[in-house]
């Protein structure tokens, strides 16, 4: 069961992207705020990272490169409802961030964490074809 770290610090986000990734057998790892998420990172290991851009008193494109400079290579998603993400493609350790706008249904979700992971996914889960 692959885990995700989803970093927010909105809850209701949270526990949206955490119900639809329960759903698909992820197991899902919580945190509001970039420290707490770092706390977790240095505790545990994770086969993906989610992590709002726009984290209250925090820059979340500096958390992606301060877990990526623990995980290099670490599949992520970024997602932002402020602005577009265009930005991420033009820092060459976030290139390969996988960018996704809010509001999302749970299928460009559940694509864009395709996307992120690659053939790292297991291939025995269904994924866009799951009823939510």
């Amino acid at each position: 069961m692959p885990r995700v770290l989803v970093v927010d610090d909105q809850a209701d986000v949270r526990a949206m992207i955490s119900i639809v990734l329960r759903i698909h057998r992820f197991e899902i790892v919580e945190a509001g705020s970039a420290a707490s998420a770092l706390k977790l990172f240095e505790d545990a290991s994770f086969d993906l990272a989610i992590v709002d851009i726009f984290l209250q008193g925090t820059n979340g494109s500096d958390l992606i490169a301060a877990m990526r400079a623990r995980v290099l290579g670490l599949p992520v998603i970024a997602i932002s409802g402020m602005t577009a993400l265009d930005f991420l493609s033009e820092t060459p350790e976030l290139s390969d961030v996988v960018c996704l706008q809010k509001p999302f249904r749970p299928l460009d979700l559940m694509r864009a964490i395709e996307s992120a992971m690659g053939s790292a996914r297991p291939r025995g889960d269904a994924i866009a074809g799951a009823a939510l």
